[in-house]
């Protein structure tokens, strides 16, 4: 299981179920109750924060292993590894700051073992997680949730009452 100081909450779907698209929309809702949220987002392609021409892109296609930016509004850090396969959620979850944090939220990671809402679209054909997933604490769909659902079902179009449902998880955990 996870290990964190702080809560960590995940969104586990199939992809073009819009886990992205709803947490744009939370995150605002989220900051406005005062929490400082952090995120982690899983993704199955190579990809780059920085663009080719860019001091910190060549810099690091040079061969540096860690390539930090800063500018006096943000920084971001770019660590290279040797690793194939997919990144270990513990190892991501270690790298965010946790002392200016309220609340980490993960965009994938579906197959690792965290408290997670399924965000589910029946339109989309794709299997049920939950059932074969005991962390998934919630199930946010866009129509009539399963007949046996045992946990708290969501409006998967109503990011207010994901919010509320956050909002109380926090305040248990």
């Amino acid at each position: 299981m996870l290990q964190s100081e702080i809560p960590v909450l995940g969104f586990a779907a199939y992809s073009g179920t819009g886990k992205t698209s709803l947490l744009k929309k939370l995150l605002p809702l989220l900051k406005t109750q005062g929490l400082h949220v952090g995120m982690v987002k899983h993704t199955h392609h190579e990809f780059d924060i920085d663009q080719p021409g860019k001091d910190s892109y060549e810099l690091r296609k040079a061969g540096a292993s860690q390539m930090l930016v800063a500018s006096g509004r943000r920084w971001a850090l770019m660590v290279e590894t040797d690793r194939g396969g997919d990144p270990i959620l513990q190892d991501m979850v270690n790298q965010l700051n946790h002392s200016a944090l309220d609340l980490i939220l993960v965009e994938g990671f579906k197959h690792e073992a965290f408290p997670k809402i399924e965000l589910h679209r029946a339109s989309l054909g794709k299997p049920l997680i939950y059932p074969g997933d005991p962390t998934i604490i919630a199930f946010a769909c866009d129509g009539d949730p399963p007949h046996d659902l045992h946990l708290p079902r969501l409006d998967l179009n109503e990011v207010g009452e994901i919010a509320d449902f956050i909002l109380g998880w926090l305040a248990q955990a």
